[in-house]
């Protein structure tokens, strides 16, 4: 039987949906059978992919039934034992020789979501083109009869392996563990109830972390896992109770960061990239390009002109990050929403593996979060980031759209006249102050409005003013 078909689109990294309304097995099964002729035709007949999954509710149900699927139709597929890190799924698909990585994940959405990331065989977010083909794939669907899971496994076409404790034994060979230890750092943990909750406790030690939401729970308390500020809200009063030396945060993947330093203040994405650059450039001798997305601070090209790296800005995601990666020599790669990828490792979001870093330069530096980043602010000026999402109809969406397309967008931003103007991804307004960015979200009904300046209280009124001038 053939059934209506419903709109599966990807957005800005995989395809997410209500569970139990778009998110339903019938359209995992088109999505995973997609998936599935996109391999085969691609790469042959006798192709591998490997499949992890997050907390959220049914997630292992969800992986077995997409293994199922792809297996029926003749691919091996290895499926992770137990709840995994999205890129501890893009690493194993580059370690062990898979055509692609899927892991069924909503990242940061809030609980009532799922979703389903395709990841290359390279290790990282599959291409724009990638994307576009397995889209263009995806049919009606039409009942198939498929063995029991088991059945699958005893023929060998599904294994199942340890890839959440593989990808932690590999992070530890890439980090200096004993270094972090010996400086006598503590952190806290803020795994937001996702698939990041233990891991920093199994590497640096019980005794060196405080963990913060580190259990099963998918309704996620009712709080989006998304590390970002006003989600952090309990961090502050943990750091200082416990004396510890800084807070990561990380999302419902654990391919995000949000971090704190000693004092409970948050530290923002731009921040973090800015040190890594510094970090690894100053301090290890690495060299190469810097990329970032349209939304990231202005800092990074303050550095690059500095230190003589070069610079270049892509559309928001991170797919594009990781292209950039596959097609030159880049150090930092990252966006402003807790992205962010490094030479030598994945050309993939890793907040673990990120956080572990700010921690080795910690050590190696001897000096607290909130110096660092003082340091950076005496060398670059000082930059403040401001951010509102904005729930609203369709409709109104549409509308803001429209006029910022078609009716001139805005000539002021408080008060100041608008410069010039970029349109990349979304709508950029740069005056004396800094900068604007009105853009919608590809997978919720959400306008973004950013503003980064010289503070946080003129980014944020920057952004205020050009709500009220929408009507937002």
């Amino acid at each position: 039987m053939t059934h209506t078909r419903s709109q599966i689109a990807f957005g800005t990294d995989g395809w997410r949906a209500i569970i139990g309304d778009g998110f339903t097995l019938d359209n995992l099964e088109r999505v995973s059978r997609a998936t599935a002729e996109w391999v085969i035709d691609t790469y042959g007949a006798d192709s591998s992919v490997i499949i992890g999954y997050d907390t959220r509710f049914r997630g292992q149900d969800f992986t077995r039934h997409a293994a199922r699927v792809m297996a029926s139709m003749g691919i091996r597929v290895a499926i992770s034992d137990t709840h995994a890190p999205t890129p501890a799924v893009s690493w194993g698909a580059k370690a062990f020789g898979h055509k692609a990585g899927i892991v069924i994940t909503a990242s940061h959405n809030p609980p009532e979501y799922s979703g389903f990331k395709i990841k290359g065989f390279f290790g990282g977010p599959a291409l724009p083109d990638m994307i576009a083909d397995v889209e263009r794939r995806i049919g009606l669907f039409e009942e198939h009869g498929y063995e029991d899971f088991d059945t699958y496994v005893w023929r060998g076409m599904i294994t199942v392996q340890p890839l959440r404790q593989q990808y932690i034994d590999h992070v530890r060979s890439l980090v200096d563990i004993a270094a972090i230890r010996e400086a006598g750092i503590t952190v806290v943990h803020d795994a937001m109830f996702g698939a990041g909750q233990h891991i920093l406790s199994e590497l640096l030690g019980k005794d060196r972390v405080i963990e913060h939401r580190n259990a099963i729970n998918p309704g996620f308390e009712g709080t989006p896992p998304e590390p970002i500020e006003r989600n952090l809200n309990a961090l502050r009063d943990m750091i200082t109770a416990n004396g510890c030396d800084a807070a990561i945060a990380n999302d419902g993947d654990a391919d995000r960061i949000g971090m704190a330093d000693e004092h409970g203040d948050f530290v923002d994405s731009h921040h973090l990239l800015a040190l890594l650059v510094d970090y690894l450039h100053n301090d290890k001798g690495l060299s190469g390009r810097i990329v970032k997305t349209f939304s990231t601070t202005t800092m990074l090209d303050k550095m690059a002109a500095d230190l003589g790296l070069g610079i270049s800005t892509t559309k928001i995601g991170f797919k594009y990050i990781g292209g950039a990666f596959l097609d030159g020599d880049v150090l930092v790669g990252g966006e402003e929403s807790g992205g962010m990828a490094v030479m030598g490792h994945v050309p993939e979001r890793d907040g673990i593996f990120i956080g572990l870093v700010i921690l080795e330069m910690m050590a190696k530096r001897g000096r607290q979060l909130s110096r660092l980043v003082k340091d950076l602010h005496a060398r670059y000026g000082e930059h403040a980031f401001y951010r509102e999402d904005k729930h609203t109809s369709p409709e109104r969406k549409d509308a803001v759209l429209i006029r910022l397309a078609e009716q001139g967008g805005l000539s002021h931003v408080a008060g100041k006249e608008v410069s010039k103007a970029e349109s990349l991804d979304g709508f950029k307004y740069h005056t004396a102050d800094g900068w604007l960015l009105i853009r919608p979200s590809g997978t919720e009904p959400v306008l973004r409005v950013y503003a980064e300046a010289s503070s946080a209280e003129v980014a944020e009124r920057m952004v205020t003013d050009a709500m009220a001038q929408l009507g937002l």
